[in-house]
């Protein structure tokens, strides 16, 4: 069983940044892939990032390619979302996600095991 707790969320103006971090617990962490996704209000889940298992192979969606990285520290069984040039669009509850293969995977529905949630607010 894996858990998952999210952290680093608050309130920032536009084009400021953020550090995002998930704890796990669980000797699993290392062999699986991660994620993060949002959700805004009134607006489905959507994928943000996603990471491999090494930590080599890593995906963006469009929106935050080029501003967003994510990363993990097997060592700590963390994984991090570093946010920078903050819209008010990035405006969401952000999640991390785990799933116990070594593929990261664009669809919610693809991972087992999800964290609570820490918000993200953008001010104009």
């Amino acid at each position: 069983q894996v858990q998952l707790v999210e952290s680093g969320g608050g309130l920032v103006q536009a084009g400021g940044s953020l550090r995002l971090s998930c704890a796990a617990s669980g000797r699993t962490f290392s062999s699986g892939a991660m994620g993060w996704f949002r959700q805004a209000p009134g607006k489905d889940r959507e994928f943000v990032a996603g990471i491999s298992p090494s930590g080599r192979s890593t995906d963006y969606a469009n929106s935050v390619k080029g501003r967003f990285t994510i990363s993990r520290d097997n060592a700590k069984n963390t994984v991090y979302l570093q946010m920078n040039s903050l819209k008010p669009e990035d405006t969401a509850v952000y999640y991390c996600a785990a799933r116990p293969v070594r593929s990261a995977s664009v669809k919610s529905t693809d991972y087992q095991h999800w964290g609570q949630g820490t918000q993200v607010t953008v001010s104009s």
